[in-house]
């Protein structure tokens, strides 16, 4: 979030009876100006904010003015801002580098280009211990003066104060509405902080996560505007997403909670945007996390930043096309978007949709978005990797993977992904391989969070490939490196598909317990996690009614991907719940789940169970030709035979010595 401003200096008066007088013309000419003009801009006009020129040779105001400023227009309703987005990929059209200074000239071609109405340039100036704050509205295509406010800061410290003055009173000038200003002005210092050095920090700190992509280089900056203030509601809130692009979902949680904790205060736009992070990873309550959306979407009616919470929120309760119309509106919006390309190419693969995700991607590229930020987004939510895969295009895996090698925060995941891809047709050396080297990238990336998650990860598909000591022993690393949520489910889960002895046993029922505990309102962790890990320990018991009970409270959200960074967990209720129809000798239920699981490949992606899948809806349709009639039992038999051949014809060049691969050529071997 940005911002900017301009302010004028008074003259000290040696009559105090002229002042006065001077005084009230002043009011009563310029009060009436102020309430009695005609509107500068009307509701569909965008505005670009430059650079604001320091006269002063103080750096403090370098880029914190403008970071201000945008954050005072941006809580306007009636007013909407070019995004940061859109400005970079501009200036990269004009041969100018994305972070090039905006200066007044070149944010007057830029707005040109953008075909926005006007440009707002901020100048500051110092008279002795005074600053001289001066906004300027310039029509674009005319470059003729649209509006002017200046006002007078007595001192440093006083500038934020001075700057927002002079916002407002531009605002009202361009047309906005004396009800919305009443309602919508919340002043800068209170709305960020009072701090010029953190304010600048902040504002670098956002100038690396939005305009560069660049979440390593961003989080120091964040850190230090948070040390210089530590109540600054909004810099917790540049954490959370930092946090959450390097896949530190826990951090970024902590991160969430403390903004929303010293959200009073904040503008609206900030509070949206603090409230939307707390709900949906914080609290997890997705459901409040959809009703704040939608009231920032109402209220705001051409940020596209709601819609692009809303993509994940939907996609993790698995309701994709509601996601599809979130990614829609939200690219709508800002068509510059690089996230808001792989928000709809995402979904459009989430609904199995990939001539459409193919060409959104494609799309992307042409207009010149392949970035870091692009790249990082579209493989964290495992778009190009994943449509790559899922088309079977091996050189186009190989390039991804080159393209990720050595950048930090980005080379670690597109590993994991590949190690994925390779436990996916059975090569479990390779993946392991793959696997370990992800894990030591993190780490060398002080990714501890993600590092853990990887271990949980491989803790799960070793344990279903029948590893169990494997399993055992990742699942043990994962929980000593990390404790938090995603991390704390995946290693329960993991032991518990390793099926463990009753000590065991108990210590995953006590981190189910304390899951519970610790996220009464989380959606995922309610309606997802806990059945699930719950229901596989019942499984283990030879409790398969009780199994399949507790899965039940699952259903409305057991399409979701709910670990969307870096953590795969999508439709693992299903595939429990299809083994436990299998384990209560119920193969026609059993294949309805293994169906589900094939059927959503663009959710699943490369997850091990989208390969077992196919072994399971085997075993299910073999279960079924014992149980058919005389005549149809050929006919079953030849559909269960088909359906191992499937599986086996997948792992064609797997290891040989796993032992699910083993017990599957026994089956099919009986079934001949």
């Amino acid at each position: 979030m940005f911002r900017n401003l301009p302010v004028a200096a008074s003259k000290t008066r040696t009559w105090p009876s002229l002042s006065a007088v001077l005084f009230l013309a002043g009011l009563t000419l310029g009060g009436y100006g102020y309430f009695h003009h005609s509107p500068a801009l009307t509701e569909k006009g965008t505005l670009v904010i430059s650079d604001f020129v320091n006269r002063t040779r103080d750096p403090v105001f370098d880029g914190t003015l403008r970071q201000g400023l945008t954050v005072q227009l941006e809580q306007s309703p009636f007013l909407s801002l070019v995004s940061e987005d859109r400005i970079h990929a501009t200036l990269s059209l004009m041969g100018r580098p994305p972070n090039a200074q905006l200066n007044p000239k070149i944010a007057l071609d830029l707005c040109e280009r953008v075909d926005s109405v006007a440009v707002i340039n901020g100048y500051i100036t110092s008279l002795g211990r005074q600053y001289v704050l001066d906004l300027q509205a310039v029509e674009c295509r005319t470059g003729n003066s649209l509006a002017e406010e200046q006002k007078t800061a007595d001192s440093k410290e006083q500038v934020l104060k001075a700057l927002a003055q002079a916002a407002t009173r531009l605002r009202r000038r361009l047309g906005e509405s004396l009800g919305s200003l009443h309602r919508f002005d919340t002043p800068i210092e209170q709305a960020t902080t009072p701090s010029l050095e953190a304010l600048q920090a902040y504002s670098m700190g956002m100038k690396h996560l939005i305009g560069r992509s660049d979440f390593n280089a961003a989080l120091p900056f964040f850190q230090r505007a948070i040390d210089l203030d530590p109540h600054f509601a909004v810099a917790y809130s540049g954490l959370v997403l930092t946090y959450l692009n390097l896949a530190e979902t826990d951090l970024s949680a902590k991160a969430a909670k403390k903004a929303f904790e010293l959200r009073a205060g904040v503008s609206e736009p900030e509070k949206f945007w603090i409230d939307a992070n707390y709900y949906q990873f914080a609290s997890g309550d997705l459901e409040r996390a959809r009703q704040t959306c939608a009231v920032w979407a109402q209220t705001y009616s051409r940020d596209h930043s709601p819609h692009g919470f809303g993509i994940g929120i939907y996609g993790a309760l698995g309701r994709y096309e509601a996601a599809l119309e979130e990614a829609r509106a939200n690219l709508n919006l800002d068509q510059t978007s690089a996230l808001g390309y792989g928000g709809l190419a995402l979904s459009y693969l989430d609904l199995g949709r990939l001539k459409d995700a193919r060409a959104t991607a494609a799309e992307a590229l042409a207009k010149n978005l392949d970035s870091p930020f692009l790249r990082d987004n579209l493989y964290e939510l495992a778009f190009l990797y994943e449509l790559a895969f899922l088309e079977n295009d091996a050189p186009e895996m190989a390039q991804q993977l080159a393209w990720a090698s050595g950048k930090p925060g980005v080379e670690d995941f597109m590993l994991a992904m590949q190690s994925h891809t390779a436990a996916y047709i059975g090569q479990v050396g390779k993946a392991r391989n793959l696997f370990r080297r992800a894990v030591a990238s993190a780490e060398s990336a002080e990714e501890k969070e993600t590092a853990a998650l990887y271990q949980a990860d491989a803790a799960q598909w070793e344990a279903l490939f029948g590893f169990t000591a494997e399993a055992r022993e990742r699942a043990e690393a994962a929980l000593s490196g990390w404790r938090g949520r995603d991390v704390e489910y995946g290693a329960a889960l993991g032991l518990a598909l390793a099926n463990n002895a009753p000590r065991e046993q108990a210590e995953i029922a006590k981190m189910a317990d304390d899951l519970a505990k610790r996220f009464p309102e989380d959606t995922l962790v309610r309606f997802n996690y806990l059945p699930t890990l719950r229901a596989q320990m019942m499984l283990n018991r030879g409790h398969t009614s009780e199994a399949i009970a507790l899965l039940e409270t699952s259903a409305q959200y057991e399409l979701g991907t709910p670990g969307g960074f870096g953590f795969p967990t999508a439709l693992l209720p299903v595939y429990v719940r299809g083994e436990a129809y299998l384990a209560a000798h119920r193969g026609s239920e059993a294949a309805a789940e293994f169906q589900k699981i094939l059927k959503h490949h663009g959710v699943v992606f490369n997850e091990p169970i989208g390969a077992l899948a196919h072994l399971q809806l085997a075993q299910a349709l073999a279960m079924q030709a014992e149980t058919a009639s005389d005549n149809d039992r050929p006919a079953s038999r030849a559909k269960a035979r088909s359906g191992y051949e499937n599986f086996l014809n997948l792992w064609r060049e797997a290891d040989p010595k796993i032992p699910i691969l083993t017990r599957a050529r026994a089956e099919y071997d009986h079934l001949k």
